[in-house]
C-alpha cells in the first residue's frame, strides 16, 4: 500500500474518531435522557397494575349505555362484560374476546422476539375485526357488539342475536399442529334486516416489533394482496398509502411483517377491497394496517362465508405448502434476481440444510460451491486483466506518441493495438458483470431468509440481524448507533481484495483509488444489515482473493506476453475475429469516415 493510500485511510479514521467525539451527547442531554427513562419506567409500572386484557376468562364491564340504544338493532348486544378465552394447539395460542367475537391476540409458539419474549402478532383493542352492516339506515359494526361465546374442543362459536331467530355467528376452528384457523360467518334471517345488499368485513391491526432493528422490520413489512389469476402485490413499504382494489376479485389479503404474517383467505374471493398502511412512530410498534373487504350478499335466509386464517412464519417452504402463491410473501428481489434466488440459491441452501449443520457452516459451504461454479469466469477475468497489464507499456508509448489532447485518435490507436494482439479490453469486466446478478441476489436472499432468525455463529447471536459488536449509545450519521464486527471484516476484506485487484489489472491514477471508496460507502450501508449477509460477502471476498492467488501461481506473465506477440505477427486474414473485434472495426471505419468528411469540409 503506497503512502497516498495510507494517508487517505488514516484521514478516514480521523473523521470517524472525530465523529464519535463531536456527536457524543452532552452531560445535560444525558441527564435529560435518564429522567425520561425514569418517567417511562414509572408509567409502565402504573400500567402493569391495570387489568390485563389477555388473562384467560378475565372480565371487563362496559360503561353504561343509553336505554334508547338498547331498543335498537342488536340492542341486547350493545352492552356487556368483555371476557377472554384461550384456544391453542402445538404451534398457536389464540386469545378470543366476546367483544366483537374476534381473535384478540395470536401467539406463535416456539418463536421469540429479540427481547426473548413470545412472538405475539397482534394484541388488544388496537386489533379490530368485524362486519359493517347497514341496518335500519344505521351503520352497525360487529366489532362493538358483545357476543355470546361457546367453546367446544378445538372450536369457538360467537353469536350476536338480532332477535330470537335472527343472528350473526362467527365460528373459529383450530386443528392440531396447524397454523390455519378455519373461520365461518353465518348469517341467519338477516336478509330481512340488512339494507342496500351491502356487507363488508373490516380488519385492522397494529404490528408489534419482533426484531432488533425497528427500521429494518418496517422496511420488509407491508399489506399484500392477490387478485385471482394474478401475481401477488403489495402496498408501499416506505410510506403511508391507501389503495382501492377493484381490478378483479381478490384471492387473499395478508398483513405481512418481516418474518411473520397473518393471512385471510376466503373460499369465495372478495369482490373488492380497500387497503391502507401507516408507518407508526410509537416505540414497539411497526406499522398499522387496515383492510375493508366487500362480501357478496345474495339475500338468502341463511348466508355463509367460509374463510381461513394463516398465522405463522414467512418461511418459504411453509408458505409454499399453503398454496395460492403465498410463498411470494417472501421477497426474493427483482427480475432476474428472484429467479436466481428461488430456483438456484434456495434449493442449494435447502439441500445443505438437510445435513443438520450450523447455519454459519451452511453459508460457508454455499459460498464455496458458488465460487467453484463461477471459477471459470474468475479465471477469464484474471487472464484478461493480466493481458491489459502486460499491454500497458505499449499503451503508454502510444499515449506519449499521440498525446492526450487528441482523445479520439488515442482511442483509435488503442483499438488498433487490441485488434493486433487479439485482446478484448472488456474481457476483464464482462465475467465480473455476469457474476454481479448472483452477488445482488444474495442482497435480497439473506435479509428475507427466516431460517437464519435466531441462529448463532461465532460471536454473532442472530444471523438474521446485525451484530452490534460496538454500541455507541447515540446515533452517528451514515453509521448508526453501533458498529457491526462482521461488516468491518467485510469492509477490510474488500479493501484487501481491491488492493490486489489493482496489482493484477495494473490500474493507475484515479481508477486506482476509486475502488477504495466503495467499501467505505458499503460500511455505512451494510452496517445495519444481517450478519449473515456480511458474513457471505466476507467469505466471497476471501475466496476470490484465494482464487486469484492460485491463478497467479499457475499463470506465467511471460508466456501470455509471448502469445500476444505471436498474435501481433499473424496476418490479418488469419486472425479470428469475435463480435467485439468486428464492432471495433466498424467503429474505427466510422471514425475514419467522420475525420475524412471533416477534412473535406474544412477545405
Amino acid at each position: 500500500m503506497d503512502r497516498n493510500t495510507f494517508t487517505g485511510l488514516f484521514l478516514i479514521m480521523i473523521v470517524l474518531a472525530g465523529s464519535f467525539y463531536f456527536f457524543k451527547p452532552s452531560e445535560a442531554e444525558m441527564k435529560k435522557e435518564r429522567e425520561r427513562i425514569a418517567l417511562d419506567s414509572t408509567n409502565k409500572a402504573a400500567a402493569n397494575k391495570a387489568p390485563v386484557a389477555l388473562a384467560q376468562d378475565s372480565a371487563i364491564t362496559a360503561p353504561a349505555v343509553d336505554s334508547a340504544a338498547l331498543k335498537g338493532p342488536f340492542g341486547t348486544n350493545i352492552s356487556g362484560t368483555a371476557t377472554t378465552t384461550v384456544l391453542e394447539n402445538e404451534v398457536l395460542k389464540l386469545s378470543f374476546t366476546n367483544k366483537g367475537g374476534k381473535i384478540l391476540s395470536v401467539e406463535v409458539k416456539g418463536e421469540k422476539t429479540y427481547l426473548d419474549k413470545p412472538v405475539v402478532l397482534f394484541n388488544g383493542e388496537q386489533n379490530k375485526f368485524g362486519l359493517n352492516l347497514n341496518i335500519g339506515g344505521k351503520l352497525i359494526n360487529t366489532n362493538d357488539l358483545y357476543f355470546t361465546a361457546v367453546k367446544s374442543n378445538n372450536s369457538m362459536a360467537m353469536r350476536a342475536n338480532y332477535s330470537a331467530d335472527k343472528y350473526i355467528e362467527f365460528v373459529y376452528s383450530l386443528q392440531p399442529a396447524s397454523h390455519d384457523v378455519a373461520f365461518n360467518i353465518n348469517l341467519n334471517g338477516m336478509n330481512q334486516i340488512i339494507q342496500n345488499n351491502s356487507i363488508s368485513l373490516n380488519w385492522e391491526t397494529v404490528l408489534l416489533q419482533q426484531e432488533k432493528s425497528l427500521k429494518n422490520e418496517q422496511q420488509y413489512s407491508a399489506p399484500y394482496y392477490k387478485y385471482v389469476e394474478k401475481n401477488p402485490d403489495h402496498l408501499s413499504v416506505a410510506k403511508d398509502e391507501k389503495e382501492e382494489l377493484t381490478k378483479d376479485k381478490i384471492e387473499w389479503v395478508a398483513f405481512k411483517q418481516h418474518f411473520f404474517s397473518a393471512v385471510l383467505i376466503p373460499t369465495v374471493p372478495f369482490d373488492k377491497a380497500n387497503l391502507e398502511v401507516k408507518i407508526l412512530t410509537t416505540p414497539g410498534e411497526v406499522k398499522g394496517y387496515a383492510a375493508n373487504l366487500a362480501l357478496p350478499f345474495n339475500q338468502l335466509a341463511t348466508q355463509n362465508y367460509a374463510m381461513k386464517f394463516y398465522f405463522g412464519t414467512n418461511q418459504f417452504k411453509v408458505l409454499k405448502a399453503q398454496g395460492q402463491e403465498l410463498e411470494k410473501l417472501v421477497e426474493m428481489g427483482y427480475w432476474p434476481l428472484k429467479y436466481i434466488n428461488r430456483f438456484v440459491v434456495l434449493p442449494v441452501f435447502n439441500f445443505l440444510e438437510g445435513f443438520g449443520w450450523n447455519y454459519g457452516l451452511i453459508i460457508l459451504v454455499l459460498t464455496i460451491a458458488l465460487k467453484l461454479v463461477l471459477s471459470p469466469l474468475t479465471y477469464k477475468s484474471y487472464i484478461s486483466m493480466a493481458k491489459m497489464r502486460i499491454l500497458k507499456p505499449e499503451m503508454d508509448e502510444i499515449k506519449a506518441k499521440v498525446g492526450e489532447d487528441n482523445a479520439t485518435l488515442l482511442q483509435q490507436e488503442y483499438l488498433k493495438l487490441y485488434k493486433q494482439v487479439g485482446v478484448n479490453p472488456l474481457g476483464g469486466c464482462l465475467p465480473m458483470l455476469l457474476q454481479l446478478p448472483i452477488v445482488m441476489a444474495f442482497f435480497f436472499f439473506f435479509p428475507n431468509l427466516f431460517e437464519l432468525r435466531g441462529q448463532s455463529f461465532l460471536w454473532m447471536h442472530d444471523l438474521s440481524t446485525y451484530d452490534d459488536f460496538v454500541k455507541f449509545g447515540f446515533t452517528i450519521p451514515f453509521i448508526g448507533d453501533h458498529l457491526s464486527l462482521m461488516c468491518i471484516l467485510m469492509t477490510i476484506s474488500t479493501l484487501i481484495y481491491t488492493y490486489f485487484n489493482n496489482q493484477v489489472s495494473g490500474a493507475t491514477g484515479q481508477m486506482k483509488y476509486i475502488g477504495y471508496i466503495m467499501p467505505i460507502i458499503f460500511l455505512g450501508v451494510l452496517n445495519s444489515y444481517p450478519a449473515g449477509l456480511n458474513y457471505y460477502y466476507f467469505l466471497a471476498n476471501m475466496m476470490t482473493f484465494g482464487q486469484q492467488f492460485l491463478i497467479k501461481s499457475m499463470v506465467n506473465d511471460e508466456k501470455i506476453h509471448n502469445i500476444l506477440k505471436e498474435n501481433k505477427k499473424k496476418p490479418e486474414e488469419l486472425k479470428k475475429k469475435n463480435k467485439f473485434q468486428t464492432r471495433l472495426d466498424d467503429y474505427m471505419r466510422q471514425q475514419q469516415q467522420v475525420k475524412t468528411q471533416e477534412k473535406k469540409n474544412n477545405k
